[in-house]
């Protein structure tokens, strides 16, 4: 590992840059000659940082370099060889069930660690965010956006569906009938409509971007990391309980951490 002054580089490899500067790590996609399209060892250096994360990292910010944060998977796995050393698309659809579902399962691992309840992860988004970009801007679980943002979902125009785990995050954030309408249209979302039905947690000039994620990331800082953890809990699982569900698990989650402000705790 080389040191930056003052932050650590963790891993730089396949477009995928990791850094560590106290309580703060940032994934940066670093190929911005080529709007940082995604490919299956982009994938993997993904799910390599999120594995490579120290203990004491708590916010997470994911950037991309350049004026598109990502245009989404590389046009390349739409050709007959698609990538050196990787299966085409047609030789993925030739292969069995399960073949095919666990490949798709290993290229979801890069999408799905960033809700850990561990970390809080931010997503600053500036230029296109299309396809896999919406994607991995929706894995999340906050997004700060740039006012030239424009979101768009890609796949189904293709004769594809979006299954590197956008779906449940985008239903969440702006409902069944327009998650719908998004994906099924492929339409561009700009930033003031992203902001508007929740896509959004912030819109900023495009100068002002870093700057404005910092600022979040230090307000995150600010609270005790445990009473973090357990609001995040709470907030994550409370769309699968019901109302009654919900009050138990907050008596529950209170008196963990009451019991940890007295050090009571086990």
């Amino acid at each position: 590992m080389t040191s930056l002054d003052p932050a650590l580089v963790v891993l730089d490899k396949d477009g995928v840059r990791l850094t560590v500067e106290d309580a703060v790590a940032t994934v940066t996609l670093t190929n911005p000659a080529k709007r940082n399209v995604q490919s299956p060892a982009l994938w993997r250096a993904l799910t390599e940082a999120g594995r490579a994360l120290p203990g004491s990292v708590r916010v997470v910010v994911l950037r991309g370099e350049g004026r598109s944060f990502s245009a989404g998977l590389d046009r390349q796995a739409f050709t007959p060889e698609g990538f050196d050393g990787e299966p085409s698309f047609l030789d993925m659809a030739r292969g069995s069930d399960e073949d095919l579902d666990a490949l798709i399962a290993e290229y979801q691992e890069a999408f799905t660690w960033w809700r850990r309840n561990d970390i809080v992860s931010i997503a600053a988004v500036q230029g296109h965010a299309i396809g896999a970009g919406f994607q991995l801007a929706l894995a999340c679980d906050l997004r700060v956006v740039a006012e030239d943002v424009q979101f768009a979902m890609r796949e189904t125009s293709l004769g594809l569906v979006p299954d590197l785990t956008g779906t449940h995050p985008l239903v969440a954030a702006v409902g069944y009938a327009r998650a719908l309408e998004i994906c099924a249209t492929g339409r561009f979302v700009h930033a003031e409509e992203a902001e508007r039905v929740g896509l959004a947690n912030l819109v900023v000039p495009g100068g002002e971007l870093d700057a404005a994620v910092r600022d979040l990331a230090a307000a995150l800082l600010a609270a005790p990391r445990d009473a973090v953890v357990e609001t995040k809990t709470l907030l994550r699982g409370a769309a699968g309980r019901t109302y009654e569900e919900q009050r138990a698990a907050e008596r529950a989650a209170q008196a963990r951490r009451l019991r940890d402000l007295a050090g009571l705790s086990d």
